[in-house]
């Protein structure tokens, strides 16, 4: 079993009378790469901050490497923070900038040169060392500040939003650099975003919030095709919600009328929620645009039905189409489509009975 490295219990913080962090608790294992992901406002970067020990803790603990932080100041925690501005000293050069904290710290001219040798190789920004911030980009501002925390060999690795003021092609090459970067250095990592792909690319581990509380910690994967409610299902990418009622109810499968219509669910028990759905009982189906395939001949088989195409959108190596079926407006992804691909009128197509997650309407 995974080490616990930062451990969060029953953490609570208000700012006057509104309250920011309400009862949260999180443990994240030790080398691991964990996001909070949530609207803006839910409370991820108050955690953030908390942990980094900028911000006093009101009610609950927080522990780094089995040691209770509440009252360490924050340059004591060895928690460092990147920030989304990145805060780079203007008057000073990229050598300076990166060396900081060691120079503050009166670390020896030498072990400094050590550090600074191998922090700007895993970076690839050696020959910025003598420019000043306002003659790099904003990229290699980005991998400056990031080079200023990892100099000072920090137990946990805090940012927040740190690619957020890059343009969106850079934002994808920096955040494998980052991953990549993380995996190197098993440094356990923290990152807050309200970039959902963004979290399902780096992360080990993710944590929803919403209005100061954690809906869901999983997987990528769980917290995409498991999603614990519709509010998780709904802000981890696209999908399809449908209502329906079960009809019947096994070990193998769920079957699940929806306007006059039978979807059947084969949802691995093991995958399911606490308990079995109930015959009557009503239920949401969580369906990503993904898992609906367009068909070529006329639906004979399970989940197999007919739509309408009302409005699609072509995105290179996918089409996501609109498709009026089952009482409501489905969302289709069709990836690598052909270049004749259908682009209206009626249509058939089949959802994967494996990749429907069943959602109680009372979560």
């Amino acid at each position: 079993m995974a080490e616990s490295h930062v451990i969060i219990r029953n953490l609570s913080k208000s700012f006057g009378k509104t309250k920011v962090l309400d009862d949260i608790s999180l443990e994240i294992e030790k080398g691991s790469f964990t996001t909070l992901l949530g609207p803006s406002g839910c409370g991820k970067t108050t955690l953030l901050r908390t942990i980094a020990g900028f911000y006093e803790v009101e009610k609950g603990e927080v522990s780094i490497g089995n040691r209770v932080v509440n009252t360490v100041p924050s340059h004591l925690r060895n928690a460092v923070m990147v920030f989304q501005d990145y805060a780079l000293f203007p008057h000073m050069n990229i050598r300076e900038n990166i060396t900081y904290g060691l120079r503050i710290r009166k670390t020896p001219a030498e072990e400094i040169e050590r550090k600074l040798e191998k922090t700007v190789s895993y970076l690839d920004i050696k020959n910025l060392l003598d420019r000043t911030p306002g003659e790099i980009s904003g990229g290699q501002q980005q991998r400056v500040a990031l080079a200023r925390a990892l100099i000072m060999e920090p137990e946990v690795l805090l940012l927040d939003e740190p690619l957020s003021n890059l343009d969106a092609k850079l934002r994808v090459s920096i955040r494998a650099e980052l991953r990549q970067i993380q995996q190197n250095l098993k440094i356990t990592t923290i990152y807050v975003t309200h970039d959902q792909a963004e979290a399902l690319a780096m992360s080990d581990t993710i944590a929803i919030m919403k209005n100061g509380k954690i809906m869901q910690v999983g997987s990528p994967s769980d917290v995409y095709y498991r999603p614990d409610n519709a509010f998780v299902a709904s802000f981890v990418g696209t999908v399809n919600f449908i209502e329906g009622t079960v009809k019947t109810s096994s070990e193998e499968k769920v079957e699940v009328e929806a306007n006059g219509s039978l979807i059947t669910v084969r949802e691995k028990p093991a995958d399911r929620q606490i308990r079995a759905p109930r015959p009557g009982e009503k239920i949401t189906l969580s369906i990503r645009p993904e898992s609906i395939k367009m068909l070529e001949n006329e639906p004979e088989d399970e989940n197999s039905f007919r739509g309408t195409i009302k409005n699609y959108i072509f995105e290179g190596s996918s089409i996501r189409y609109w498709v009026n079926a089952l009482g409501r407006e489905l969302i289709v992804d069709v990836f690598n489509p052909p270049e004749n691909a259908l682009h209206a009128g009626d249509i058939c197509f089949r959802i994967d009975s494996a990749r429907i997650h069943l959602i109680f309407q009372e979560s």
